[in-house]
């Protein structure tokens, strides 16, 4: 049975610009709102969370952003990235597909987060911040800032959401190796966590509860800013060296994907591959179809409302246009904490209301079978977050066993699961449970949605 083939670039052919999708849009982004006025924000509004250069990014329309050589110098320590073709896969699944997969595990952290990490740190210090605070779910945020504050000396305060924080104390180790603080979320070291805490003591926490408290302190101290690995523009933008670099590597293997998939939380590792191919279609090139894959537990593409709304549960941030399940939504305790987003990236969302992507929702039980199959075929054992990805590109290849069609599926495979090994574990002791979210606890939440006229 013929090996992956690997398709390698050179450091010098990694890509010296990040792609900004915004200056090829359609249509342009809906504003973000300040949530008192319901105005648009300006740079001022954003001053207390982020350095002016990663504010002036966030609503940049400029096609391309050079990437700064020291964020380049700490890149080539993993890029550019590999990608496969997964030959053993194709003939397990006995489809005459192609599938090929860009691996974001070779990160020091595991996943695709450092590539923002990196150059958040980088800004940052060089705006004189000496401390980030900022929340994590399962942990690969957390680690790869706290890798980046390593590199830059900063330091880093890590907000857990708690069920991640007690299913995952592996990650912990690594963002303390690193030198961060990590603490469970909700915890007592915030006004806003307190007050979550009174009310519920068991709280499993949410990825918008974490986010409330990191803000909160980030606005406290004039040297601290706030970090966010995912959601934002900037932070989107920061990704798309996946996809850039995976264009050229599908080149060199003399092929052009029909379909893209990535898996959907925030949005951030969906946005790295699939943005620069949407972009290229937008300019005129072939125009593959782009599949966004969520879990079915916390399904805000697929079940959501676009919607302004609030980022996090205490409600200390701006109004941006999105998908989402409702601020006040705590989705149920399933294994790929990265994912546990009560709303998706705006551009994402943006996306998808034109009709530039397509986006489907699987348990964590298909998808952990998913991700064994891969394993068993390819090697590498994936993160819960990226069996969705895989789960994804699976069902498309048996799409084109089924209907004869030998077309080509690029995935990203964002992070490898080597910390996430009792999730795994409970899935082959068949105690790894498909919790539905309480549709009761969504409809609470999407009633109490901001009011914001149509015309803002």
């Amino acid at each position: 049975m013929a090996m992956a083939t690997k398709y390698l670039l050179n450091e010098n052919q990694m890509p010296k610009f990040w792609y900004n999708i915004q200056a090829d849009l359609p249509k342009a982004l809906p504003p973000v709102l300040h949530p008192g006025t319901l105005q648009p924000i300006g740079p001022d509004d954003l001053a207390p969370l982020f350095p002016l250069e990663l504010i002036l990014q966030e609503v940049s329309l400029e096609r391309e952003i050079e990437i700064p050589a020291p964020v380049q110098d700490i890149y080539r320590l993993w890029r550019p990235a590999p990608l496969y073709r997964a030959h053993r896969l194709e003939k397990a699944l006995g489809t005459p597909a192609k599938i090929f997969y860009k691996y974001e595990g070779v990160s020091p952290a595991g996943s695709h987060k450092p590539n923002t990490a990196i150059p958040q740190a980088f800004y940052n210090q060089q705006a004189g911040v000496k401390r980030l605070t900022t929340e994590t779910g399962a942990g690969q945020w957390g680690t790869s800032l706290s890798f980046a504050g390593s590199l830059f000396d900063l330091e880093v305060l890590v907000f857990q959401v708690r069920v991640s924080y007690d299913q995952k104390p592996y990650r912990r180790a690594v963002m303390e190796t690193y030198g961060a603080r990590c603490l469970a979320s909700p915890s007592q070291e915030t006004a806003y966590g307190r007050r979550v805490l009174a009310e519920r003591p068991d709280h499993p926490g949410s990825l918008g509860i974490a986010i409330s408290e990191a803000v909160e302190l980030a606005v406290q101290r004039d040297d601290t800013k706030y970090a966010l690995g995912s959601v934002l523009n900037h932070v989107l933008m920061h990704q798309t060296i996946i996809g850039l670099e995976a264009m050229e590597q599908m080149q060199m293997a003399d092929v052009w994907p029909d379909v893209v998939v990535g898996c959907t939380g925030g949005g951030s590792n969906f946005a790295g591959i699939a943005f620069p191919f949407i972009g290229h279609g937008l300019r005129g090139g072939a125009k593959p179809r782009i599949v966004a894959v969520e879990p079915a537990a916390c399904p805000s593409l697929t079940r959501g409302k676009y919607a302004y709304d609030f980022g996090d549960t205490g409600h200390l941030t701006p109004l941006t246009k999105m998908h989402t399940l409702g601020s006040t939504f705590t989705p149920p305790g399933f294994h790929a904490g990265g994912l546990r987003y009560h709303g998706m990236a705006p551009l994402v969302s943006h996306l998808k209301e034109l009709g530039l992507i397509e986006a489907t929702a699987y348990t964590q039980g298909e998808c952990f079978a998913a991700g064994v199959a891969f394993a068993r075929a390819e090697g590498i054992v994936p993160a819960p977050e990226a069996n969705h990805a895989v789960k994804g590109a699976i069902e498309e290849a048996l799409r084109c066993k089924r209907e004869g069609r030998s077309e080509t599926i690029l995935f990203n495979l964002c992070g490898h699961g080597h910390f996430d090994m009792v999730a795994y574990q409970k899935y082959f002791a068949g105690e790894l449970k498909d919790d539905a979210y309480d549709e009761k606890e969504l409809a609470l939440a999407l009633s109490g949605l901001p009011s914001v006229p149509e015309t803002a």
